[in-house]
């Protein structure tokens, strides 16, 4: 229980990670603004999204995904207008938030982002808040404390909304005991296939059945066009890699901002905790904790024994009481006052928190002491060599774009100006794929095969393919598009057709059975049975799931064919349905609380629908499914 108050800290933290939607793109107001530039892709009542705005999101929602997949991803994820709808609906989602939010005056003061900003780790400096290191981190990532609170902002607000809606929802009693009882219901089947190889020898094809295949087909067997290319790459780790920061300067920063660098005073203690459910039960908690500092005081030796046996905090009474070391600022304040005015091995008198009475023994005082140059050295160098790099590469970006630009003949005099290297490609096609690297970029790969690189051997401009990546190529090998000769995949498409022949007859013999075993006539030899429930269903395949457990439970036998595209056709036999095992009352809560949030997300996908009638929503879904935009 106490042990955990200090994690607890962290839940601030948590919430900013859960609230991190990708809402700011381009500050508060851009939300409730017209955006005229370029072609709009969306407009919400009066307010706009442009297609600029749409890009960025695109291009953010691609770093996020690469950022969490280690940074392999294929951008063809997103080249598809299915992707790219999915999210302009986000962001669709996000201008109705921010608008209905602004319309009820939903504004999160400056004391919350303060909170919210003061929490977050990665800003403080040995537990403390640093506005030096807050400056710091946030122009490693080209951003201004002003727009990062502005994003904090927003987000804090549209949180509020969603969740306030969120938590409105109610999952009524008889609804959620239904839901739980089809999760938990069991059904036994058994299984008869026919599968799709069965009937291979019984696929006639006629003599020009490929032939006309692959007429009627025939942009299928057109190789693309290719090219192969040269390139290079300027990004702020490889101006880093080539920055060196000299000792003396590490060392005038740390004597300039040696306040960064003192350890604060930390304790070490142990406690024996005894709780009070409520009000009724406090004074016996407090007369049971009044003995056992009875018992402490006459046996000091005895306090981690007497910690294991009677203490109520679970993260800590198994270590003997032991809460290890901690500064100010990690404990509840009743606690933290005790703790730092006793003496090593001193009892405390009672103490009592919320957490309810507490028995003290401090065991261990570190000193507050400053951090030695030596220690913090190498996380000052890497500091000063992040911010060098950020400030180089923003000078150099410019200056590289032109060049590749002004001198479009070679990619040589930009490699010898930022000593980079020439590399080149394998062979790629117009599609990103993530094996390219940094040239898996969809408006990098579009300018490799314009007319402008490929007839007339320019350099392409520089295109920023990653957050301060910048890449140039040139085509230096073409292959144009052509056409596979039929005799070189007559086989294929021979066997292909033979599959979709074999398949359909497969299909055709099972729906024939069927029907024989609804009419009683079953005499299948049945596979082993197997027991399924919608939470465990591994041992059927997916596509015989819904069909399997729309049977009705009251007619037994009940039969239903399901087909395997590509695998063949499979008869299943429902034999018995049960209720499943019963539930726990921890599992039980649990499993009720998911179906609750599914509840609160309906909801606000429901809220969300009608603030779209609302605010009448407008898509141009010709931009969507414009490769080219």
């Amino acid at each position: 229980m106490f042990d955990a108050v200090r994690n607890n800290k962290r839940i601030v933290q948590v919430f900013l990670v859960l609230i991190t939607l990708p809402f700011a793109f381009f500050g508060v107001d851009s939300y409730v603004r017209n955006s005229s530039a370029g072609s709009d892709v969306a407009k919400i009542g009066e307010t706009r999204i442009s297609q600029q705005q749409f890009d960025q999101a695109l291009r953010e929602q691609q770093e996020r995904l690469r950022s969490q997949m280690g940074g392999k991803i294929d951008p063809r994820l997103f080249d598809s207008p299915e992707a790219r709808k999915a999210i302009l609906n986000d962001l669709v989602d996000q201008r109705l938030l921010m608008i209905e939010a602004t319309n009820r005056k939903m504004f999160a003061s400056d004391d919350a982002v303060r909170g919210a900003v003061g929490a977050i780790e990665s800003f403080k400096i040995d537990g403390k808040f640093s506005s030096e290191r807050y400056e710091s981190a946030l122009r490693a990532q080209g951003m201004t404390p002003a727009g990062f609170e502005a994003q904090l902002r927003q987000d804090i607000t549209l949180q509020q909304l969603a969740g306030g809606l969120g938590q409105s929802g109610i999952l009524p009693r008889t609804v959620s005991e239904r839901l739980l009882g089809l999760q938990m219901e069991r059904r036994e089947v058994m299984e008869y296939r026919l599968p799709v190889d069965s009937y291979l020898d019984k696929v006639k094809l006629s003599e020009d059945a490929a032939q006309k295949f692959y007429e009627q087909n025939i942009q299928q067997f057109d190789t693309p066009e290719q090219v192969r290319a040269e390139y290079v790459v300027l990004s702020m780790e490889t101006i880093g890699a080539a920055l060196a920061v000299g000792e003396n300067e590490v060392k005038d920063w740390y004597e300039r901002h040696k306040e960064r660098y003192q350890q604060p005073e930390e304790r070490r203690a142990s406690h024996i905790l005894i709780a009070a459910a409520d009000k009724a039960d406090k004074p016996k908690a407090k007369a049971k904790a009044e003995q056992l500092l009875k018992e402490v005081q006459k046996a000091p030796g005895s306090f981690a024994d007497l910690a294991r046996k009677n203490s109520q905090d679970p993260g800590s009474a198994a270590k003997g009481g032991d809460l290890g070391f901690f500064g100010r600022g990690m404990m509840v304040k009743p606690f933290e006052d005790a703790v730092f005015i006793q003496k090593v091995g001193e009892i405390s008198a009672l103490v009592e928190s919320d957490f309810g009475f507490h028995i003290i023994q401090v065991t261990g005082i570190h000193a507050a002491k400053e951090k030695p140059f030596a220690e913090v050295k190498a996380e000052i160098q890497d500091e000063l060599k992040k911010a060098g790099a950020s400030r180089k590469f923003a000078e150099a970006a410019e200056a590289f774009s032109n060049m590749v630009y002004e001198q479009a003949d070679s990619l040589k005099p930009v490699a010898d100006k930022y000593k980079l290297a020439i590399r080149q490609s394998d062979w790629l096609g117009r599609l990103p794929v993530a094996s390219n690297g940094p040239l898996a970029n969809e408006k990098l790969l579009s300018a490799l095969f314009s007319d402008d690189a490929i007839k007339s051997k320019r350099n392409t401009e520089a295109v920023e393919v990653a957050s301060n990546t910048l890449v140039a190529a040139r085509v230096f090998e073409h292959k144009p598009s052509a056409r596979q000769p039929f005799a070189s995949v007559r086989a294929g498409i021979e066997s292909l057709l033979k599959r979709q022949e074999a398949q359909a007859l497969a299909r055709k013999e099972g729906e024939t059975r069927l029907e024989s075993l609804k009419k009683g006539e079953d005499k299948l030899a049945w596979g082993a049975a197997k027991t399924i429930s919608r939470l465990d269903s591994r041992l059927i395949q997916p596509a015989a799931l819904a069909p399997v457990f729309r049977l009705d439970a009251g007619k037994l036998p009940g039969y239903v064919g399901v087909e395997m595209p590509g695998i063949g056709y499979s008869l299943f036999k429902l034999s018995r349905v049960d209720a499943g095992e019963k539930l726990d009352a921890a599992r039980r809560q649990a499993m009720i609380s998911q179906l609750e949030k599914l509840a609160m997300q309906e909801d606000v996908q429901t809220y969300l629908a009608a603030l779209r009638t609302r605010y009448k929503v407008e898509i141009n879904k010709a931009v969507l499914e414009s490769k080219d935009k």
